[in-house]
């Protein structure tokens, strides 16, 4: 099956060459993009004269952008998704595959401990795959890995629902996962970035974050909505209890939690149905 291999990037002028020159040697048949996503630097003429195909954004769009641009220009059956930075290993891409061969529809490079950034960054996830994983009911190993290989026609499936930022990864994996495709995860080093990195923790940590609850509302909403109107219905309770106790009443207050409970919970229940339709209509 005829492979591309998709690589975005922006002002990775020290990375580049080195980069596509590793993948060539370990795939020298594949189709390699790289997706210069309004790069200042000379990360498109780099990556042309190590032998990549450059197509170039005149302006960043982001991460999520250079993926879709490099989705749709991909010839291959297989795409494989990687950094363009020197943290993604070429060597490992034969593994992906071997394990896409089995008859997965997606493989992640799931990144060891030692292969985070930082503290900070592992804490962060831990608790997205964590948070991911009760979402799905799969167990997640790496949520935000970006080096993946696909079946290029089941990914462009969700190209509508990716973000332009840099939470591709999450989206695709959830919605793989709830459009009912197999997903694996192969376990890879991750080495430290050339140069410096475009992500930072606390605005991209709180996008990610966001990401996970709104696909979270796509991929099963009763997850969400479910647990928020039980705790309303506790919260009511308890204070119809207090309540009784102390002043023999039932409070307005009571009432105002147990219609919410109500409430949330038939929204989560709409929005489960519609959710349901909405990937019927897709297939």
């Amino acid at each position: 099956m005829r492979l591309s291999i998709v690589l975005p990037a922006r002002n990775e002028c020290l990375a580049i060459a080195e980069t596509v020159g590793k993948i060539r040697v370990v795939c020298p048949a594949a189709e390699i993009i790289v997706v210069d996503d309004g790069s200042t630097d000379s990360t498109a003429q780099d990556a042309a004269a190590a032998g990549a195909m450059v197509v170039s954004h005149p302006y960043s769009q982001g991460n999520g952008a250079a993926i879709k641009t490099g989705a749709r220009r991909a010839a291959g059956e297989i795409i494989v998704f990687m950094d363009a930075d020197g943290q993604h290993d070429p060597a490992d891409i034969p593994r992906l595959l071997e394990r896409l061969a089995q008859g997965y529809d997606m493989v992640v490079g799931a990144r060891g401990k030692g292969s985070q950034a930082s503290v900070g960054r592992g804490l962060a996830n831990a608790f997205y795959n964590r948070l991911a994983s009760y979402m799905t009911g799969h167990r997640i190993d790496d949520l935000t890995s970006g080096f993946r290989a696909v079946r290029a026609e089941k990914f462009r499936e969700f190209l509508y629902l990716l973000p332009n930022g840099f939470s591709y990864p999450t989206t695709s994996t959830m919605a793989f996962f709830r459009a009912g495709y197999t997903v694996a995860y192969e376990p890879i080093h991750a080495a430290r970035r050339v140069g410096k990195s475009h992500i930072k923790l606390l605005r991209d940590g709180l996008r990610f974050l966001l990401i996970i609850f709104k696909i979270g509302t796509l991929y099963s909403p009763l997850k969400i909505f479910g647990p928020v109107a039980a705790l309303m219905f506790l919260l009511a309770t308890g204070w119809y209890g207090y309540t009784f106790h102390t002043a023999g009443r039932f409070t307005n207050m009571s009432v105002l939690l147990y219609s919410g409970a109500v409430m949330v919970f038939l929204m989560g229940l709409i929005s489960e149905q519609i959710t349901a339709l909405m990937y019927r209509g897709r297939e």
